[in-house]
């Protein structure tokens, strides 16, 4: 894909997010552009970077440490990464160091393992509660009845920044199907919420549906395909 076209995307998705943004009542400014780059090569995000994206998403520890690596080498800027794939225990520990955010914590016992990485390597880790709100079995998240429970562990933990809830609803020809599962985790969100906990963000949304989940509320879409076209496998 030519560089013009990887620009005329970026240029479309950022149109069609204000957009959105301005019909939900909100300032384009309110949500945050994660470029997910499952598969996609480190020349092609070195691309991105260059025409202005700032945070990526990964789904993978491995693929993403090289990534990560090579671009810390660029002096001109210095991209924000998210963890947005399931993240094993095993792997917590090289996930606090390459990633500045992790969105998909969804058990008590990864938190703890995060929360244990992050003290060893004295940092905070911002972290996100990945919320699983379908039937699919393919689809990670913590279940709505057990997330009281991980959000009020995760506030306990002293090396946890606690910033939000994420979801990964069922992929729908219509994005309109999808809009009641970003509806849903807004409703979650407020009745979570008090006096010491807040979630400010939420990360809902992808290529197919993130017009629709910006309207239900949504701070931080991750698009992948709309930005770098089809994956290659």
């Amino acid at each position: 894909m030519a560089d013009n076209v990887l620009l005329e995307n970026i240029k479309s998705i950022f149109r069609k997010m204000s957009s959105a943004a301005v019909r939900s009542g909100r300032s384009p400014f309110d949500v945050k552009l994660i470029a997910a780059t499952k598969t996609v090569g480190i020349e092609r995000i070195r691309e991105a970077a260059e025409l202005g994206l700032r945070a990526f998403g990964e789904n993978k520890v491995q693929e993403a440490k090289e990534k990560i690596l090579n671009l810390r080498s660029c002096s001109n800027y210095k991209p924000e990464w998210h963890m947005i794939g399931h993240l094993q225990k095993n792997k917590a520990n090289a996930a606090v160091e390459f990633f500045d955010m992790i969105q998909s914590v969804d058990s008590i016992g990864l938190a703890e393992e995060i929360n244990k990485y992050a003290n060893k390597q004295g940092k905070t880790q911002r972290v996100m509660v990945q919320v699983k709100l379908s039937e699919e079995e393919t689809k990670y998240g913590v279940a709505r009845k057990n997330l009281p429970d991980l959000i009020e562990a995760i506030s306990e933990m002293k090396n946890l920044k606690l910033e939000g809830l994420m979801t990964i609803p069922p992929l729908f020809d219509s994005p309109e199907m999808t809009r009641p599962y970003f509806r849903e985790l807004r409703e979650l969100r407020g009745r979570t919420e008090n006096e010491s906990i807040r979630l400010p963000e939420l990360s809902m949304g992808m290529t197919n549906d993130f017009e629709v989940a910006i309207l239900e509320g949504a701070t931080m879409v991750r698009i992948g395909t709309g930005i770098f076209g089809e994956r290659r496998y």
